[in-house]
């Protein structure tokens, strides 16, 4: 059975960092595209960032080019937000996802399983 554990949440400040950490286990993960999505406060669930089997390519959303930055490590089963000079929009709850074959897509149900979110708080 895949599980998916984020952790690294909390409250920050604008212009604060913070780096999201999600570990993933029962199954292989290095051949998968590993995914992070969130979901602001009323609003839906949107897509954040996604990395390929071994790292070699990754996407970013348009909101957070620049900011974000997604890497893992095989090694550990783990994918990494790296998260700098937060916004207040940033607000989310933030999910990590991952999809075994294919590539990169940034919609949500494409991928296969979930991890059950952390809080993130940027207080402007």
């Amino acid at each position: 059975q895949v599980q998916l554990q984020e952790s690294g949440g909390g409250l920050v400040q604008a212009g604060g960092s913070l780096r999201l950490s999600c570990a993933a286990a029962g199954r292989t993960f290095s051949n998968a595209v590993m995914g992070w999505f969130r979901q602001p406060p009323g609003k839906e669930r949107e897509f954040v960032a996604a990395i390929t089997r071994f790292g070699v390519s990754v996407y970013l959303a348009d909101s957070v080019k620049g900011r974000f930055t997604i890497s893992r490590s095989n090694a550990k089963n783990t994918v990494y937000l790296q998260m700098n000079s937060l916004k207040s929009e940033d607000t989310a709850v933030y999910y990590c996802a991952v999809r075994f074959g294919g590539g990169i897509v940034t919609t949500n149900g494409e991928y296969d399983y979930w991890g059950q979110g952390t809080q993130v708080t940027v207080s402007s």
